[in-house]
């Protein structure tokens, strides 16, 4: 018989071998697909990210500027007063036509243009209105009304590309429309800086303060500089809503009135409600602790703090509070 031939045990599979190595390599491979999956996932939400940013770099001022556009904002169709609103045309320093209104205090008048401009030689204080970023001067003629009774006259001339004006809105050719109604105002007018005090509220306040700084730094002082719920940077504000995009490297519209009220040495006054919504009430106070101690005339910087008011409200909320903080700078230029 033959006896059966046993296989060397070197040549027998090694099956602790197999078992130890074989569940190995699946998960090796499980790894690394994870890892891949993982990348990919990272790089589509930073693609989205990257472009999101890029978006709204591109379409910023479609964030920032609000204008309301009408074919005529004459104020008798307004059921304004008409010999107290006035109709004022005046050109940019680089060629368009602004319209906006001069407005007389209650109990003044005036039929025509001879009138009105003898009006002005008596030589009340002039509030000089610069808007906040949405609607036209149609929208604020009851708080022009108001600021009035304060016997003062009134300019508030629209900026470009709002009410019944052409143009693009832009933080540059804002500061081109501030500086044309200043030139209008001294030099067609004229009305003396000292009697003018440059009221700027929200995005406007911005608008303000550059021309403030603009014209001190040429050796001319406005009367006075009264911010109503405005900022410190429109980059401070941006970085408020949106804390998860670089705003300070994307936005070109960036209005740093902290950086440009550190040099107004003409009396200041910031109003803020605690509760605005949408300037934040620490970019107020940031804005107030930039600017100078005191003015050129030894009076001191003032914050008006609003308990009620949001953004919008401030007249309807703290009207009261307003009205007697801009009354109190205008005492100052009737010394």
């Amino acid at each position: 018989m033959t006896e059966p031939i046993e296989e060397s045990s070197d040549d027998a599979p090694d099956l602790q071998s197999q078992e130890d190595s074989a569940p190995h390599a699946p998960a090796v491979l499980t790894n690394k697909s994870h890892s891949k999956r993982l990348k990919r996932l990272l790089l589509f939400l930073l693609s989205i990210y990257v472009g999101l940013c890029l978006m709204l770099m591109l379409i910023q001022r479609k964030l920032i500027y609000f204008p309301t556009r009408e074919a005529s904002l004459v104020p008798a169709s307004l059921q304004l007063p008409v010999e107290r609103f006035h109709q004022i045309s005046l050109k940019s320093t680089d060629g368009l036509t602004l319209h906006g209104w001069h407005v007389l205090p209650p109990g003044r008048s005036a039929l025509d243009e001879k009138e009105r401009k003898w009006e002005l030689e008596l030589g009340r204080p002039v509030i000089l209105f610069f808007p906040g970023n949405a609607g036209h001067r149609g929208y604020r003629s009851a708080e022009l009304e108001q600021l009035s009774r304060l016997n003062a006259d009134l300019f508030l001339i629209d900026y470009r590309g709002y009410g019944d004006n052409t143009g693009v809105p832009s933080e540059e050719n804002f500061a081109k429309d501030a500086r044309s109604v200043w030139n209008h105002l001294v030099e067609s007018e004229g009305v003396s800086p000292d009697r003018i005090l440059l009221l700027g509220e929200s995005l406007g306040g911005g608008v303000a303060v550059t021309l403030a700084n603009k014209l001190i730094q040429e050796g001319v002082e406005p009367g006075g500089l009264f911010l109503k719920t405005t900022f410190s940077s429109l980059v401070d504000v941006a970085y408020s809503h949106y804390p998860w995009v670089p705003c300070g490297l994307l936005m070109t519209e960036r209005y740093p009135s902290a950086d440009h009220i550190v040099q107004v040495t003409c009396p200041i006054s910031i109003l803020h409600g605690i509760n605005d919504e949408i300037v934040p009430f620490e970019l107020a106070q940031r804005l107030f602790e930039a600017a100078p101690q005191e003015s050129s005339s030894d009076f001191p910087k003032t914050f008006i703090e609003l308990p009620v008011a949001t953004h919008n409200d401030v007249l309807q909320a703290d009207g009261k509070a307003y009205l007697e903080s801009v009354a109190a700078m205008l005492q100052l230029i009737r010394r």
